[in-house]
């Protein structure tokens, strides 16, 4: 059969398609930026075609000739009212499959009551995925499942940071009432896969767990033991609104409010895997204890493999969006900062530099702005600065860079970074490299696409401060490409 899956460059999905591939299978990748695919290890083993769950007419003909779709897509993080985003296309979904003749959905949802009243919007809008995907004629089997752990999840980042950083901590009440059965990631991809071969139904719903029914306070100490630091004390009061601590959970930890908010709602409902529903029922499968899903995540997290992140999701883009190539004529204004050095190195030397930037590594040139930088987007919503990086030097298309996100990496000569921290414009941070007979030459360049008088504003008023931190960072980046640990400004001509 072929099988095509839908949200390959998420982080569930990422992990899906090399594991299907593993078993044998025929895969199609499906995604609204095939760019983003280009550099994974498994593409040259997969079809990758352009497809939008928000396109009906792409996603029609992105699934032509497929058996089998996985459904793994979820707008949450990406707009502010993602239900609605998740309503179009699980509708347009549905049609399309339809058209295209296939024989089944495999969909990922939540656990929770089937009762939308008792649910958070999250979960409701989960179970609402599922729902109209089965309103058509092909057969759907939703597998439900509650937090995944595993290196790179949202759920799993969460509480990590969450210990890691507080000893101790106060929390709603909610934290040690609520019961949920975490599940490990290499648990879900065994049933994801495994259901392609069960029986089609209707609508069959499939519940999915680990052996291990717990609460959050549960899992903080599970998290704390299995990372050998000390018992945290965490004290439940009932007056910490969901609200309020999904504003504690964006300070602390790298997850955005818009993604922080919908977690911590539905750490409210309980979620545990009834028996009617149990897959167990139906396949025969050993799944992890808590302490070795924790513990497996861990190492993955200690040898720097972390294959998918949360992180690895973006806000979709359409072809109107302005690119940092648009003339000012066809794009409206665009505002740029433009350096250049010539760096006495090979060119893959400058390229590794430059493309290892960020992260733990840092920014080279006024590290503390960058973090009052990050510091001030996350408190009004944004990303900031703690997402940090998926991996210190390898990169690819879509990878998260503390509150940039790249958006071209063509080594060893062009690396684009499109920022995600909240700006009134939009905003890119390019190195172009080039052979000389003089070295390598290295262009920087900082482009600002203003929205309106705010966006003129903001980028004229920051001009002193760009201005300051610009010229040191692509002198800073020459010196270490070059291996200089003198201050990196003197000998150099530099192209204001």
């Amino acid at each position: 059969m072929k099988l095509a899956v839908l949200g390959a460059t998420g982080y569930v999905g990422g992990r899906l398609v090399p594991y299907l591939i593993s078993g044998g299978h025929d895969v199609v990748c499906i995604s609204r930026n095939p760019q983003r695919l280009a550099n994974r290890s498994w593409r040259r083993d997969v079809e990758v075609r352009s497809g939008d769950v928000a396109d009906a007419a792409s996603l029609k003909a992105a699934l032509a000739g497929c058996d089998v779709a996985f459904y793994l897509v979820h707008a949450m993080g990406m707009t502010d009212d993602f239900a609605r985003a998740d309503r179009i296309g699980a509708q347009n979904m549905a049609h399309a499959a339809e058209t295209a003749g296939l024989q089944r959905i495999v969909y990922l949802g939540g656990l929770g009551s089937d009762a939308p009243s008792e649910l958070s919007p999250h979960l409701e809008s989960r179970h609402e995925v599922g729902r109209l995907l089965a309103s058509g004629s092909v057969p759907v089997t939703e597998l439900r499942a509650a937090v995944i752990i595993g290196s790179g999840s949202a759920s799993f980042e969460m509480l990590r940071h969450l210990v890691e950083v507080l000893p101790a901590m106060i929390c709603p009440r909610w934290v040690t009432a609520t019961r949920c059965q975490p599940i490990a990631i290499a648990d879900v991809l065994h049933y994801l896969a495994a259901a392609v071969g069960m029986p089609a139904a209707a609508h069959e719903i499939a519940e999915i767990g680990g052996p291990d029914v717990v609460s959050y306070r549960d899992m903080m100490r599970a998290y704390a033991r299995c990372a050998g630091l000390r018992r945290r004390l965490i004290l439940p009061v009932p007056v910490l609104t969901p609200r309020l601590s999904s504003h504690w959970v964006k300070l602390v930890t790298p997850l955005p409010y818009d993604l922080a908010r919908p977690l911590v709602d539905s750490l409210v409902n309980d979620v545990v895997v009834s028996e009617a529903r149990s897959i167990d029922r139906r396949l025969e499968h050993r799944t992890l204890h808590l302490d070795e899903a924790l513990e497996r995540a861990l190492q993955h997290v200690q040898d720097l493999d972390i294959t998918t992140s949360w992180m690895d999701s973006a806000a979709s883009r359409t072809a109107a969006s302005p690119m940092p190539q648009d003339p000012d004529w066809a794009g409206g204004t665009v505002l740029a900062d433009e350096r250049e050095v010539v760096v006495a190195t090979t060119i893959e030397d400058v390229f590794a530099t430059v493309s290892g930037i960020g992260g733990q590594r840092g920014w080279y040139a006024s590290q503390w702005l960058w973090q009052l930088r990050g510091a001030l987007d996350k408190l009004v919503g944004g990303v900031g600065m703690r997402r940090g990086r998926r991996h210190p030097d390898d990169l690819h298309v879509g990878d998260a860079i503390d509150f940039f996100r790249v958006e071209v990496c063509e080594p060893p000569k062009l690396l684009r970074l499109r920022a995600e921290m909240r700006v009134p414009g939009d905003a890119w941070l390019e190195w172009q490299l080039s052979e000389s007979a003089e070295g390598v030459r290295l262009r920087q360049r900082a482009r600002f696409h203003p929205r309106g008088v705010l966006g003129r504003i903001y980028w004229w008023s920051l001009v002193p401060i760009h201005t300051v931190i610009f010229r040191k960072l692509i002198v800073r980046l020459a010196s270490s490409a070059e291996g200089q640990a003198a201050p990196p400004d003197q000998g150099r001509t530099i192209k204001a």
